[in-house]
């Protein structure tokens, strides 16, 4: 059995913060998309994973510049836009595309050929795939409908574990429900006097680790990016009201 070639992971971002983010850059398109242009935008893991998505897709070279491709997208509409997604697709997914049916391909399919080609885990592979499946619809692909239930039923799924922890959460870790009083100095800041309350809390361990938790460098192997993403997003879970 071959093993999974090592290479550069198709994109895993959101697929809404994709085309939100290129939405955006209708006004203006800058010299470069580099941290201090999206980074009041998206939290650190968020904005790796869409350079990340950039780069794979030939949108920005590895410098961070935009591409021609990258104007032509941003700025073409209607049967145009899809024409240039499809051309895109075509060109980032051929392990789908060209030796599967888009048309008659099963999810466990799609999963197969990320393991073939792909050093990956499930959880990324969902990923990889829900992406995939928000370009083709964009691109006007047809994919079959088994497949876009499949990836529908796996989000779904996992929300109801996440609110299914909410629910277990126990009473002795509930917030206490402050009452009105005066602003309290907090880190430099005043905290507001309707939500303030009466005792501030210490950081906790998780908080404190997030402070120490070390910036993300697109420099990185496409392993270390990928253990970053993953240990961020742990932690992130244990933070209570953390940015993701």
């Amino acid at each position: 059995m071959n093993m999974p070639v090592s290479k550069t992971l198709p994109p895993y971002v959101s697929y809404r913060t994709f085309w939100n983010f290129l939405d955006g850059l209708k006004s203006a398109v800058p010299a470069r998309i580099d941290r201090s242009f999206w980074g009041d935008k998206l939290s650190g893991s968020t904005g790796g994973q869409l350079i990340a998505a950039l780069k794979y897709l030939k949108l920005i070279d590895g410098g961070g510049v935009p591409t021609l491709r990258l104007r032509q997208i941003v700025f073409a509409k209607g049967p145009q836009r899809s024409d240039l997604l499809r051309q895109l697709a075509m060109e980032a997914y051929p392990f789908f595309l060209t030796s599967l049916d888009p048309a008659s391909a099963t999810y466990s399919q799609l999963e197969e050929k990320l393991r073939e080609n792909f050093q990956i885990t499930s959880d990324v592979g969902r990923k990889c795939i829900k992406f995939y499946i928000g370009l083709a619809g964009d691109a006007a692909i047809n994919l079959a409908p088994f497949v876009t239930k499949k990836s529908k039923s796996n989000y779904s799924s996992g929300a109801g574990r996440k609110n299914r922890r909410t629910a277990a959460k126990p009473a002795d870790s509930l917030e206490i429900q402050p009452t009105p009083t005066a602003a309290l100095p907090h880190n430099n800041t005043f905290v507001n006097e309707a939500t303030a309350p009466l005792f501030l809390p210490s950081p906790s361990i998780s908080q404190m680790l997030l402070t120490k938790f070390p910036d993300f460098d697109p420099a990185w192997s496409d392993e270390v990016k990928l253990r970053w993403f993953q240990a961020f997003d742990e932690l992130l879970q244990k933070v209570p009201g953390a940015k993701r």
